[in-house]
């Protein structure tokens, strides 16, 4: 029997709602990781990354910090917090994401 982890309960919750959290990127497209690693560097640097890694991170954290809603990112549909794969997962969604991260300039 496999458990789930918080996390992961988090994002299948979020896919189960039919929230389409992170636009798919198109096919044979291979994702640039290079704003992910600036992400996760970002939570690093700040102390964050294992909290986030456990709890999510918060929008109202993100927001803070800089990070700001795509035109068209309806933030109310989103579950608060983000699991952290969903935060990668949008880092490396390019000009498809749900936000704009001041790190991947």
């Amino acid at each position: 029997m496999r458990m789930r982890t918080p996390l992961g309960a988090s994002a299948a919750l979020a896919l189960g709602l039919g929230l389409t959290l992170v636009p798919a990127a198109s096919a044979g497209a291979a994702p640039d990781t290079r704003c992910m690693r600036a992400g996760i560097a970002f939570l690093k640097d700040n102390g964050l990354f294992s909290t986030v890694a456990k709890d999510g991170l918060p929008i109202a954290t993100a927001v803070a910090v800089g990070v700001t809603p795509r035109a068209g990112t309806d933030v109310a549909s989103l579950p608060d917090p983000l699991p952290l794969s969903v935060v990668l997962a949008d880092h490396r969604a390019g000009e498809s994401s749900l936000f704009v991260y001041p790190w991947c300039g």
